[in-house]
């Protein structure tokens, strides 16, 4: 990805929010019902946050060339919300922040906490197709979806599931249902967006994926 003055920009305000969302202890809270230490936990927080400005290139798609590249009339007049030229293709790409560093530590709680197997598919299906009917292709953007209307289903569904394992369940469906639920199983509206490069994961470390783990870890 090119350098542009708005990745820096949310890179600024993602360090700002992250250094007041610490200061109340919510993420500090939200860790340890995960069972992390201290320690653990700013790492990966500092991962997600070094993350967010790295995008993994995957494979391309054949944009639908009925749709030209646009943004919305309010973000046109930024000069750095411009886009390179569609070409043709839309390069899909994984944010490291924002898809491979939720993936990684869900696959850890998978491994360090006694969950069930099906009760994992379970709550991961039910937020994949809550995510899915949520989320909306927006022109020149992305794929949007409500922030709190996948935390707090999975947060529900956790806890009908698992009382005693709800958080780590929280936050595994949480993660993993708003990465199919609304960017895999949203690859064909990508398409039709108007934009050369789209990121699974979004923009990274306060994206959907990242705050919906952990507000459902904080409302499980």
């Amino acid at each position: 990805m090119p350098f542009s003055p708005l990745r820096l920009l949310l890179f600024i305000l993602a360090l700002a929010f992250l250094i007041s969302f610490v200061q109340i202890g919510l993420i500090s809270i939200a860790f340890d019902k995960l069972g992390l230490s201290p320690e653990s936990a700013y790492l990966l927080l500092l991962c997600t946050l070094v993350g967010s400005l790295i995008n993994l290139p995957l494979f391309s798609l054949t944009a639908d060339s009925s749709v030209p590249s646009r943004l919305p009339p309010e973000r046109a007049r930024w000069p750095f919300f411009n886009l390179p030229a569609v070409t043709g293709k839309v390069m899909i790409t994984a944010n490291v922040g924002g898809a491979v560093v939720p993936v990684a530590f869900s696959l850890y709680l998978i491994a360090h906490n006694p969950l069930n197997p099906w009760q994992i598919a379970i709550a991961v299906a039910a937020v994949v197709i809550i995510a899915h009917i949520s989320s909306r292709p927006i022109p020149g953007i992305g794929i949007g979806i409500p922030m709190l209307i996948a935390p707090v289903a999975a947060a529900l569904i956790a806890t009908m599931l698992d009382p005693q394992q709800r958080a780590p369940l929280a936050y595994i469906g949480g993660t993993l249902g708003v990465l199919v639920g609304a960017d895999l199983l949203r690859l064909k509206d990508i398409r039709k967006l108007g934009v050369p490069i789209a990121s699974i994961g979004g923009a990274g470390s306060f994206d959907g994926v990242f705050v919906t783990g952990l507000l459902a870890v904080l409302l499980a």
